[in-house]
Order: C-alpha cells, then sequence, then structure tokens
C-alpha cells in the first residue's frame, strides 16, 4: 500500500453515513497506515468502524476500506487495507444508467432518456434540439431517497437516423457532496455489475 498512497496526495473518505463524507490530504505514510488532514473536523468517522477511500494514481481510481485507529480533530490515523482495487484508469467511471428525466434552461424544459452516467457527466437521447452553448439543471434519482442535483454543459452531439440526438457532456456542482454521492454510487454499481 505504500507505493500507491503517498505524502500529499488527495483523498477522499466517506463514513458509513455518507452525509459525513470529507476530503482530506495524506500527511503522513508507514509500514502501518497513513494518516490524513481532513478538510474538516471528522464527525461520522468513529474508531474501528469502516469508512471508503477513493483517491487518483497513476494506475486509474483506488478504491478501498479501512478503518480510523486514531482521530484527533482533522486528523484520523487510518489503518492499511487488507485489500484494494483499482475501479478504472478513467477519471470516473461510468455506468449505465437508463431513466426519462428532464432538463431545464432558464424557462424552458427538454424530455430526455438517459443512457450512462459519471460523476463527470452524462449521454442522452433527446427529441429536442438542444442548444450545446448553454448550461441545463438535471436531477439524477440515484434511489428512492436520494436525488443529486447537477448542471450539464453538453461537449458532443450526433444527430440519429430517427431524427433524435444523442449527447454527452460534462457535470459541475452546486456542492462537492453531490459530487461524492455521484462518485460513491457510481463506484458501487460498477463493482456490483461486475459481481454479478
Amino acid at each position: 500500500m505504500r507505493e500507491l498512497i503517498e505524502k500529499n496526495q488527495k483523498i477522499t473518505a466517506i463514513p458509513h453515513d455518507f452525509k459525513c463524507a470529507n476530503k482530506g490530504i495524506v500527511k503522513e505514510v508507514n509500514q502501518d497506515g497513513f494518516v490524513i488532514e481532513l478538510d474538516y473536523e471528522a464527525q461520522g468517522f468513529l474508531k474501528h468502524n469502516y469508512c471508503e477511500f477513493y483517491t487518483q494514481t497513476n494506475h486509474g481510481t483506488l478504491y478501498f476500506d479501512s478503518y480510523p485507529k486514531e482521530i484527533n480533530g482533522k486528523l484520523i490515523t487510518v489503518a492499511n487495507p487488507a485489500k484494494h482495487k483499482f475501479l478504472q484508469r478513467r477519471q470516473y467511471r461510468r455506468i449505465k444508467f437508463v431513466n426519462e428525466l428532464k432538463i431545464t434552461c432558464e424557462d424552458k424544459v427538454y424530455d430526455i432518456k438517459t443512457l450512462d452516467i459519471s460523476a463527470g457527466g452524462m449521454k442522452f437521447i433527446t427529441n429536442d434540439n438542444i442548444d450545446i452553448e448553454k448550461e441545463y439543471n438535471v436531477t439524477l434519482p440515484l434511489s428512492s431517497e436520494q436525488n443529486v442535483e447537477c448542471i450539464f454543459s453538453p461537449i458532443r452531439v450526433e444527430k440519429n437516423n430517427d431524427k433524435s440526438y444523442t449527447l454527452s457532456g460534462r457535470f459541475s456542482y452546486k456542492n462537492s457532496k453531490d459530487k461524492m454521492t455521484l462518485t460513491q454510487y457510481c463506484a458501487k454499481r460498477s463493482i456490483e455489475i461486475k459481481n454479478k
């Protein structure tokens, strides 16, 4: 693990209650684990309770479960995990996500059918001719209790034979919690799909 986690590396830490998700910087690495200085107080983190961790490496997105051995304000000392996984080489994991949704821009509403999503963006089909110079608000329903608000910026549009359009684009967010929630959702779904 020492060759994958380095000092000054950015890392996302998600305890059992994802609402307490936090980000931080690795301050120290040793043979038993590593120390993270979180951006905020370690609310929701408990000693010896497992959390999820995500970080970018040269090999792709590194994901593992581990637990804090010590918690001191914003500093948490994390035990070396028993195992880890690389989710993929691209920055965000893209998963199949088929839903009939609406996107809005100013006072206009457009019907879309999503094909796939990631924390970085989405692809969808629509019958509407959408202006790719504008930004659109979209709410992604991840479960019956959980939605994520995103701002969609189109990057590429293709006209299909049936006169519909396929658009791909990237997301930006009004808050970092929505981005972390979607990153976690896509990572979990990707693992579930692989294990089927």
